[in-house]
């Protein structure tokens, strides 16, 4: 069955939805949909690979997290945890976070598949369960930051989690394909809705009770969320669509990619002061 069927998803809402109410969506779609996600996408993520982005970025060519080897590094919304043991092959001390006890599931089982074990933790990225300063480096590909109500608060627990001189980034949908529908083909070219319009996309069972949730933020919104929060933008990626890339992933195709961005890489770091 799928998540929409093991939901009962009924339709499509427009409303405001809550910290409380996006969680307990997000946990309940991701333990549903987590056997089908890796059915469609192990081959795109991989057991121990850090890819960015659909566009197909990966950390060992980008670098965006600078040098790992002997870091503690947090990924936050780890899904199965591909990143974080990529992570530790090349000698970072990484822990992976997620919300969903399915994702983490199929990540303990790829731990003892692969033999790279990282400490899996469950929880949500707005209240992280871990000490002041306690990493070097955290880090999340598409993971935690769109689906939750309050993303300043997820700012704030990963500032408070790094050191001092501490680094953050995190890779979203970038933020204009809010305009568009999740059509990879031509319908997804014409601009259905406002891009200032941050009404979350919201599926809900027949009593109107969330199934699914993601949130929409402005590139301006995704800036002033990290400054309020102490950490300073270093860089914008905007991963640009590479040349023999075919691959159709959701929303992302070669057709859209080659004319607007599909992810936008926030780099940021905690000031050392």
């Amino acid at each position: 069955m799928s998540a929409e069927e093991i939901l009962r998803t009924a339709g499509v809402a427009r409303r405001s939805v809550g910290s409380a109410e996006s969680e307990r969506a997000s946990r309940a779609w991701w333990d549903a949909d987590a056997d089908d996600y890796l059915a469609e996408h192990a081959g795109d993520i991989g057991d121990a690979d850090f890819v960015w982005c659909p566009e197909g970025l990966r950390e060992a060519d980008a670098r965006l997290l600078g040098d790992v080897r002997g870091a503690r590094v947090l990924e936050v919304g780890c899904g199965s945890a591909p990143c974080a043991r990529w992570l530790r092959a090349n000698g970072a001390r990484a822990v992976a976070l997620d919300l969903s006890g399915g994702m983490l599931r199929h990540a303990a089982a790829l731990n003892r598949s692969t033999g790279i074990a990282v400490p899996l933790v469950q929880a949500g990225a707005e209240r992280l369960p871990f000490a002041d300063g306690a990493f070097d480096v955290a880090c999340s590909a598409f993971g935690a930051v769109p689906f939750v109500a309050e993303p300043v608060a997820v700012m704030r627990e990963v500032f408070r989690v790094l050191r001092p001189g501490g680094r953050w980034v995190f890779a979203v949908n970038h933020p204009m394909r809010w305009m568009f529908s999740d059509d990879p083909g031509p319908d997804g070219l014409t601009v259905t809705q406002s891009y200032f319009d941050r009404t979350p996309y919201l599926e809900v069972d027949d009593a109107g009770r969330a199934t699914y949730v993601e949130h929409h933020r402005t590139l301006g919104d995704r800036i002033r969320d990290l400054t309020a929060a102490g950490l300073v933008l270093d860089d914008l990626v905007e991963p640009e669509w590479p040349e023999g890339h075919d691959r159709v992933w959701g929303q992302w195709s070669r057709l859209r990619g080659e004319l607007f961005p599909g992810t936008a890489i926030f780099v940021t770091h905690r000031p050392a002061g």
